[in-house]
């Protein structure tokens, strides 16, 4: 299978696919595909990345994932193990999917603009997301005309911007080919494996097969972020999670997580995050 462009399972007589899995770790490719996609994290934790979105996601967390945006729900290390079960439950769907019209009916033509809207991706957050999560669940054990009226109602609540946090500043995605899928893919491993320590841009430059200066420009035209601020945000989500899971004192947690100093640590997690590893890790 080609990493990217990826293509949707069709059961062959459903227009609105859901896909209810419980496995060992979520697919850990970059990939797109042209349906919008709605996932319902039942239980399941990692780092996600969406378009040049960086951030953790958790159990009960909902994300709306644009048409062809490039993401990939990375499961931490311990799914890898057997240790763990990731359980998803995830809608695709797009504007033609009950019609190429349907949406244009005076009754329905207010849901519209949710489609456009939601290019950059989304997490569903507040009331809302209580919400989406029921419509969810419900349209999982839903068949026939009652799987459509669940899916109508669950548009419903999507639309308008309240409770819905923006992922990422691009709304308009470009088509990744398949070599630029797998090149991106070797790059990604890399650096979720090697994010503990320094890595030269050469190191990382050498695995795309590219010169550094080649790297920079490919992979900022391609993710919205420089290498950097790409691998920094991989360090300050480990961060995250050791800060919540851990008594390690702060400046370790900084040292384990790749920062070479504390004063670094802090001022990278503060610019990510908004607020210092210590206040993170007391208000939550």
């Amino acid at each position: 299978m080609k990493v990217i462009p990826f293509q949707i399972p069709k059961t062959g007589k459903d227009a609105i696919r859901v896909q209810v899995e419980q496995i060992n770790h979520l697919y850990n490719h970059l990939h797109q595909h042209p349906e919008i996609q709605v996932t319902l994290v039942v239980a399941s934790e990692g780092t996600l990345v969406a378009g040049d979105y960086i951030g953790r996601f958790q159990k009960d967390d909902i994300y709306v994932i644009g048409s062809n945006q490039p993401h990939v729900f990375r499961n931490d290390p311990i799914y890898f193990k057997g240790r763990k079960k990731a359980s998803t439950i995830t809608l695709f769907f797009d504007e033609t999917t009950l019609g190429t019209s349907f949406w244009n009916s005076p009754e329905l033509v207010n849901f519209l603009p949710f489609f456009s809207m939601s290019q950059g991706g989304f997490q569903v957050t507040g009331n809302k997301a209580t919400i989406v999560r029921e419509l969810l669940l419900e349209i999982a054990n839903s068949d026939g005309i009652d799987k459509i009226l669940v899916f109508i109602k669950l548009i419903q609540a999507l639309a308008g911007k309240k409770d819905l946090k923006p992922l990422s500043a691009i709304t308009s995605q470009r088509a990744i080919n398949a070599v630029d899928g797998s090149r991106l893919n070797l790059v990604l491993e890399f650096s979720f494996k090697e994010s503990h320590r320094a890595i030269p841009l050469e190191e990382v430059a050498s695995k795309a097969n590219m010169t550094m200066t080649a790297f920079c420009k490919y992979f900022k035209t391609r993710t919205g972020k420089t290498y950097s601020a790409f691998l920094n945000g991989i360090r300050v989500n480990n961060a995250c999670k050791a800060l919540l899971e851990s008594d390690e004192p702060i400046a370790n947690i900084g040292y384990q997580t790749g920062f070479n100093n504390l004063s670094n640590f802090n001022r990278i997690f503060k610019s990510i995050t908004g607020t210092t590893p210590k206040a993170y890790r007391s208000i939550n």
